[in-house]
């Protein structure tokens, strides 16, 4: 009772501690049973399975610092030397930031009509698709897909895919998901292609693909289940929506 009563206090925050990062991260639900019923050796063992191993998955946060401050030494920098170089440099942390209308608008300064690489184009066509400018975006990664059909592991045609279901032409959507899904087992392309067949109607094809994401999981190491689990839940949510077979 001695042991128990010194290590109570602790075991409290190591439970809370472990049930933080369960409900954002959401793991497998007999986690949670784990964390509640074996108490601090339960939360224990959660923080050395999931907590631990995500560690490097949160590298992108605590390098946000650094980031801040080259995108204000950047900021000041353009204004005496306006080169292409630093401003597709000050997109790409903008863009890893989030500030996809400011990341565009550096990309737009960065391309030149002397531009022959897809990259610049590749990733403003993100920003725009961030944004909801699908016509934009359609054009960047039709600019890319046409110099490197491969792009980025086949993911530019994946997203020309999904910039075509946004603007609502559905035919060259269909047709170039039907591309990407032959050469790409991304979760965030198997989840696009399920949402834009259900958003035709084509239930089972829906369910079909969004089964077929969540059936890579078994195969994934542990790392990549971590880092694609948003993904697994996005698809489980649309999947909840479908009607069963």
């Amino acid at each position: 009772m001695g042991f128990i009563a010194h290590f109570w206090p602790w075991g409290i925050a190591l439970q809370a501690l472990a049930l933080v990062h369960f409900l954002r991260r959401r793991p497998d639900n007999i986690w949670l049973f784990v964390i509640i019923f074996l108490g601090p050796i339960g939360a224990i063992a959660y923080i050395a399975m999931e907590v631990v191993p995500d560690l490097d998955l949160m590298r992108h946060a605590f390098d946000a610092r650094g980031r801040r401050k080259r995108i204000a030494h950047l900021e000041a920098l353009v204004q005496q030397n306006p080169a292409a170089g630093n401003y597709e440099e000050l997109g790409d942390l903008l863009l890893d930031e989030g500030e996809y209308a400011r990341a565009r608008e550096c990309f737009d300064k960065a391309l030149s009509p002397r531009t022959t690489t897809p990259d610049l184009y590749y990733r403003r066509g993100i920003a725009e698709l961030q944004m909801g400018d699908v016509a934009e975006a359609v054009r960047d990664f039709e600019t890319v897909v046409s110099s490197d059909s491969r792009y980025d592991s086949h993911r530019a045609v994946a997203l020309l895919a999904h910039a075509y279901a946004g603007a609502g032409q559905t035919a060259k959507a269909d047709a170039t998901f039907q591309q990407a899904v032959e050469r790409s087992t991304l979760s965030e392309t198997y989840y696009n292609y399920a949402a834009f067949l259900m958003s035709q109607q084509r239930l089972a094809d829906a369910r079909q693909w969004a089964e077929q994401l969540l059936a890579h999981k078994a195969a994934m190491p542990r790392y990549l289940q971590r880092r694609e689990r948003p993904g697994f839940r996005k698809a489980k949510a649309l999947l909840k929506r479908l009607p069963k077979a």
